[in-house]
């Protein structure tokens, strides 16, 4: 999409000039289409558990369509039938996060929204259900980091454009 790919483009002035030790992207193509954009794909490190949400037999259809079924839907509390629940989502951001944390440096990742949404709430430390408080945008800058010993939301959804 064209707006999605200025958005990416946009990335790029605020990205560069910053130093990163490591650049982790999903597998998923429009992932890797943004941090390419952004000016970071020659760098960057194709990590699994960065994919998407799996939505299982929920890929494909709108919040509104699955609420005629099942009337208070919500991907944090729910699930998706023959995909991922919060629990298993929250194992995966623990995952990253535990990988993170042996880094030394900063490290830029690219992925999707529900799934860096539900990353920011297991790094706050309330499991991807958390995540559901988070407004995130596309092509947006969000930082992870710390208040002394204390997690925290650096910067959130940050505009690049």
């Amino acid at each position: 999409l064209p707006e999605g790919e200025e958005e990416a483009k946009a990335l790029a002035p605020r990205l560069r000039g910053q130093s990163f030790a490591q650049v982790w992207v999903s597998p998923l193509q429009r992932a890797r289409r943004t941090c390419e954009l952004a000016g970071l794909g020659a760098q960057a490190d194709v990590h699994p558990d960065l994919r998407e949400w799996d939505y299982g037999d929920y890929e494909g259809i709108t919040t509104k369509e699955i609420r005629q079924t099942v009337p208070a839907w919500s991907v944090w509390s729910h699930g998706c039938p023959g995909g991922e629940d919060a629990a298993a989502v929250t194992a995966r951001c623990q995952r990253v996060i535990d990988q993170l944390l042996t880094i030394e440096g900063d490290v830029a990742l690219f992925a999707h929204g529900h799934i860096l949404r539900s990353l920011a709430g297991t790094w706050m430390e309330q499991g991807a259900c958390g995540g559901k408080h988070l407004i995130l945008g596309t092509g947006t800058y969000s930082v992870l980091g710390f208040e002394r010993e204390n997690r925290a939301l650096k910067h959130w959804n940050a505009p690049c454009h």
